[in-house]
């Protein structure tokens, strides 16, 4: 994935947070020279992998399959003095599908919070455990009679070792994920060998950093 297209995921997710009026910390807008300036933050917020990530799952068809996401705050599994949960920021395009995958510590909700209509999938295939119904808002449903279809305010619990994937049905979707605390390095498990991060051809300078992106 190239450098310009991440600067351009990322400014076209700031415009959406504009739009709903929803501000950021400072650091959200902070390139290299500013985490620098700050070393001991900018280590804090890496170890917890909090900031922009913007992926294309290593496929190079951001367009098709691939995600822009802020974790605004964030602990440590298995760390009993850190928080126990974390929450993200979701930018979901139009038939962008984020592929099958599940977590084996993490249980979410995923919140619509504007814009179109999120689309939800579960499969059994490899899944864990017996996940037979999901809730949506508190209401049990059935996991496996197609697509969920969340509009805006709407929310989905997606239990631990569930597959499950997602993409914006008719617009551009403005979602929150709140869950228990978030590993994308190891907490990730997805069907037919996707993997999680993008292969990054530096062909601009980074507007912003990634949490992902090496400092020095």
């Amino acid at each position: 994935m190239k450098r310009s297209e991440i600067n351009a995921a990322v400014a076209a997710a700031q415009g959406m947070l504009q739009q709903y009026n929803w501000a950021l910390p400072d650091w959200a807008n902070w390139g290299r020279a500013e985490h620098n300036r700050e070393p001991e933050l900018s280590a804090w917020l890496v170890e917890r992998q909090m900031g922009w990530d913007v992926t294309d799952f290593g496929e190079g068809d951001f367009a098709s399959r691939g995600l822009t996401l802020f974790c605004v705050r964030n602990g440590l599994q298995g760390r009993a003095d850190d928080v126990p949960y974390a929450e993200k920021l979701l930018f979901v395009g139009v038939g962008q599908e984020t592929p099958f995958h599940m977590h084996k510590i993490k249980v979410e909700d995923i919140i619509v919070r504007g814009g179109g209509r999120l689309a939800v999938e579960f499969t059994r295939e490899r899944s864990l455990g017996s996940h037979e119904d999901v809730r949506v808002d508190g209401r049990s449903i059935p996991a496996f009679n197609g697509p969920v279809f969340l509009e805006a305010g709407q929310s989905v619990r997606i239990p631990r070792g569930l597959q499950h994937r997602f993409w914006g049905e008719d617009a551009p979707v403005f979602v929150a994920e709140v869950s228990q605390c978030n590993d994308d390095l190891n907490d990730n498990f997805f069907l037919g060998g996707t993997g999680r991060f993008a292969d990054i051809e530096e062909d601009v300078e980074p507007a912003v950093l990634l949490w992902s992106d090496p400092r020095a």
